[in-house]
């Protein structure tokens, strides 16, 4: 195969080449046993430097693919650069076509494209193989995750009319703590402390929020606060907790029925199983359907300082919300619900994101009970804007309100 000797020629013509050395390399090496990196390595550079150019190939363009061809082999192809990009949060691929990724809070197209379907399907396939997850035209739709913990949501055809549409919210590397939150702006000191407390005192608290505004991060923060003796238990569709320094820790993840429709494992399934396993605390995810019930039974079962996180607008939405969703699982009067609710959790927080991207505490409210047939919420804290300027918001959080249900403060040996 003739190429021309310039760049412009060879980035128009980058997937022919790449594809031509991956058939060389597969020619020298035998992927049916296990390969070491280096053995992989060593045999894709005598590949790219023994082929046949018909022009000057330099080392800077040598170096480019053989980093490509060891992504084809043994990670993720032609998304590993926009994975190992720390700004990237989340990359969304539409079809062959269309890379998109959200990078420090805006949406961008990618130049990088799948050379054709097989490409991008067999790079789906490589994803699910790790996780035992499985995705087909019977069965289109399926959740997973990364070896790195990022979380994966992959939808085909016929459900996909454009293409296999892959959606991945990227894992953070490094640990966000509370700290960072405070660096970041989505808490101050004062709110840092009494979350502190609360966790430490075993107060049910209960994370809100929109899409992306970062609830399992903050779960993951709070989380950090756990005393290291404690037996806990997450739940979780798709594992992505990452609890440091728990040694009495154990994680579920839910599963996915097979190609006969048999063996699904839901969250319904994995809570009261816990229930039987001793947990001192159990994090649940997320719940967003019949569930609910479950979680909170646990929650008001002997489980104190156990940890949520669910889908909502406001603190009142998510009320709602878990009222509705109560009621997928079992019919029970709307009144028992609602005391099921205020018996089972201490605190709502309630994130958002702003128009500047940026993710904040919007609110935290206590859950005093039910008066009136209503759940009745104290909010103790919330963020109040004050003004804009060069796109970012500005504001403060203000205390609004006292803490009343100090009990678990008090047994756990806070005198104020």
């Amino acid at each position: 195969m003739s190429y021309k000797g310039n760049k412009t020629y060879f980035k128009e013509h980058r997937e022919e080449i790449l594809s031509c050395l991956k058939k060389e390399v597969l020619k020298n090496i035998d992927m049916s046993r296990d390969i070491e990196d280096m053995e992989l390595i060593d045999n894709i550079f005598y590949t790219i430097n023994g082929y046949s150019f018909d022009y000057y190939l330099g080392i800077r363009e040598k170096l480019s693919l053989g980093r490509d061809l060891f992504n084809i082999f043994r990670k993720l192809d032609i998304l590993q650069d926009l994975l190992e990009d720390k700004d990237i949060t989340e990359i969304m691929i539409n079809g062959i076509d269309n890379i998109f990724y959200e990078k420090k809070g805006r949406l961008y197209c990618s130049e990088k494209r799948f050379y054709d379907k097989e490409k991008l399907e067999t790079l789906i396939q490589s994803m699910l193989s790790k996780t035992n997850r499985m995705v087909n035209e019977a069965s289109p739709i399926v959740d997973s995750r990364l070896p790195d913990g990022s979380r994966v949501n992959i939808v085909l055809p016929p459900i996909a009319i454009n293409g296999p549409i892959v959606t991945i919210r990227k894992f953070e590397n490094d640990l966000i703590t509370l700290d960072h939150l405070i660096h970041l702006g989505s808490i101050n000191q004062e709110i840092k402390n009494f979350l502190i407390k609360l966790v430490k005192s075993k107060y049910n608290i209960f994370i809100s929020g929109g899409t992306g505004s970062g609830k399992t991060t903050f779960l993951n923060a709070l989380s950090g606060y756990i005393p290291r003796e404690e037996r806990i238990i997450t739940i979780e569709d798709s594992a992505e907790l990452v609890l440091k320094d728990i040694p009495n820790l154990v994680s579920l993840e839910t599963r996915n029925a097979n190609v006969e429709g048999v063996g699904e494992i839901k969250i319904r399934n994995l809570i009261k199983t816990a229930l039987r396993m001793r947990p001192e605390r159990i994090i649940v995810g997320e719940v967003r359907g019949e569930e609910a019930i479950d979680m909170l039974q646990a929650f008001n079962t002997g489980h104190d300082g156990s940890l949520c996180t669910g889908h909502a607008n406001t603190t009142e939405d998510m009320l709602t919300r878990l009222e509705v969703m109560v009621l997928f699982g079992t019919e029970i009067p709307l009144i028992a619900i609602r005391k099921q609710i205020a018996s089972s959790i201490d605190i709502i927080i309630h994130l958002g994101r702003l128009r500047d991207k940026s993710r904040k505490v919007l609110e935290i409210s206590e859950i005093l009970g039910v008066e009136n047939s209503e759940v009745r919420i104290n909010k103790l804290y919330e963020f109040v804007e004050e003004k804009e300027k060069s796109g970012k918001v500005f504001g403060t959080f203000k205390k609004v309100g006292d803490l009343r249900g100090t009990s678990k403060l008090f047994r756990a040996g806070y005198k104020d």
